[in-house]
């Protein structure tokens, strides 16, 4: 890996500002912004300079590439290149897109059933009782004639010609057994007519639902045992770096791998399907092994990025002819990250190593590219207050973890790249412009995986 040191002068400072804490880019700003009084008229560059940040800053915006990568994907998803869906078990569908209409097997309900507890009775009251009461799951009962009641169970079939139910609570017995009504009975009084919900054939959902833990319960009471969904978008995650371990504490200039533990889980909560997860080291031959012999959907890489000695992903992307779609965003933490289609149907989203740099890369490349393979609708986008001043880059868009109280977002600290200790404890990640947001200003919010849906449901 490219270390800080390595990289040296004026130029470095821009280069580098993913390594900066805020404070610390402030204070570039302030000097440049001093120099640039000063130097009322620019000096011609010198012979073999480096350009000056602007010129240097090439990058995608930050909304441009989450739009590239969400047409990269469906360029994959075109006629003649669309994945083909597949037929899945009730119990491995929570989270997939319905790739068919979802139309009732039967009518719902498939019988007159009883909506309370209590009698079934015909014609007017009082009503001799039956001995033999009605169960829910068992065959049709006999029929009633007038002046007949039956004790009944919620969802039980109920007799031919039943009039009503009478509930529980709104009917007694006399000493001679008979039923009386304690209040006024309608005609037709809390029974369920067989398809009031709906009718065998009718279209319940229609394609793109996401199916969640209602839906399979729908899906289930229309008769199905499986759905046509949509399959997974399959991602192999490849971890690079010579100083990272995975277990103990660190020593001696290693560090432990945070991104191998997070990142699995994460894609899966964007609808992935996680098919491997290698640690490579900083082995030029092994990535171009890895990437090459890979038949997954989306080739996930962390760290080598930049252009250091052991930075192995642009020169092997080269190698193998990749197509670059986008090389750097306007976003910090992450600007090294980057899109390229490696195959027909295949990308790879390379992402900075530092953990939140990393995060930044999965929400702004990666996340779009999977929703779109998964056929997932878009979040719709929403802003709330800032509750503090957000400070911001001189030139990019920055991401912030936030917790969200009432209606405003408050921003946390501990929101260096390297660090997780702010995003462990968010709700979402603040989009905040460049130059920073003040207090009380409105702010575009990403929402994180499990906020929303919560632990048992994004990761299943």
């Amino acid at each position: 890996m490219t270390t800080r040191g390595a990289r040296a002068g004026e130029g470095a400072r821009y280069r580098d500002a993913d390594d900066l804490d805020v404070e610390e880019a402030l204070a570039l700003v302030k000097e440049d912004n001093g120099r640039a009084q000063a130097e009322s008229v620019p000096a011609p560059a010198a012979q073999g300079a480096r350009p000056g940040p602007a010129a240097r800053h090439a990058a995608t915006p930050w909304p441009q590439a989450r739009a590239i990568a969400a047409r990269a994907a469906a360029r994959s998803e075109a006629p003649g290149t669309h994945r083909a869906a597949v037929s899945v078990p009730l119990d491995l569908a929570l989270g997939l897109t319905l790739a068919a209409p979802l139309t009732a097997l039967t009518d719902l309900p498939s019988f007159d059933t009883s909506a309370m507890d209590g009698w079934a009775v015909a014609g007017p009251g009082p009503w001799d009782v039956r001995d033999k009461g009605v169960l829910a799951g068992h065959a049709e009962p006999a029929p009633l004639t007038d002046g007949e009641a039956a004790r009944i169970a919620t969802g039980a079939r109920i007799p031919p010609d039943t009039t009503a139910v009478l509930r529980s609570e709104h009917g007694r017995t006399d000493d001679k057994g008979r039923l009386h009504a304690t209040r006024g009975l309608v005609h037709g009084q809390d029974i369920r007519p067989r398809g009031q919900e709906c009718r065998s054939g009718d279209q319940l959902l229609p394609v793109g639902t996401l199916v969640t833990p209602a839906v399979l319960g729908l899906a289930a009471a229309a008769g199905y045992d499986t759905v046509t969904a949509v399959p997974r978008p399959r991602v192999d995650v490849l971890i690079l770096g010579d100083e990272l371990l995975t277990e103990g504490l660190p020593h001696d200039g290693l560090i432990r791998d945070a991104l191998g533990p997070m990142l699995p889980s994460w894609l899966r909560a964007l609808g992935a399907e996680v098919t491997g997860v290698r640690r490579l080291g900083d082995d030029a031959e092994a990535l171009h092994k890895a990437i090459t012999s890979s038949d997954a959907d989306l080739i996930v890489t962390t760290g080598g990025t930049a252009s250091g000695p052991v930075d192995h992903v642009h020169p092997t992307l080269r190698r193998i002819g990749a197509e670059l779609l986008v090389d750097g965003v306007k976003v910090r933490p992450g600007h090294p990250m980057l899109l390229a289609r490696t195959k027909e149907n295949q990308h790879l989203v390379g992402l900075p190593g530092n953990p939140l740099a990393a995060i930044s890369g999965l929400l702004t490349l990666a996340e779009p590219l999977l929703r779109t393979l998964a056929a997932r609708q878009a979040p719709e986008p929403y802003t709330l207050p800032l509750k503090d001043t957000a400070h911001g880059h001189p030139y990019d868009t920055r991401l912030i973890p936030v917790v969200l109280r009432g209606d405003h977002a408050v921003p946390l600290h501990y929101n260096g790249p390297a660090m997780l200790r702010g995003v462990a404890a968010a709700d979402a990640l603040a989009v905040v412009p460049p130059g920073g947001a003040r207090a009380g200003q409105e702010a575009e919010l990403l929402d994180l995986p499990w906020a929303s849906a919560g632990i048992g449901v994004c990761f299943t």
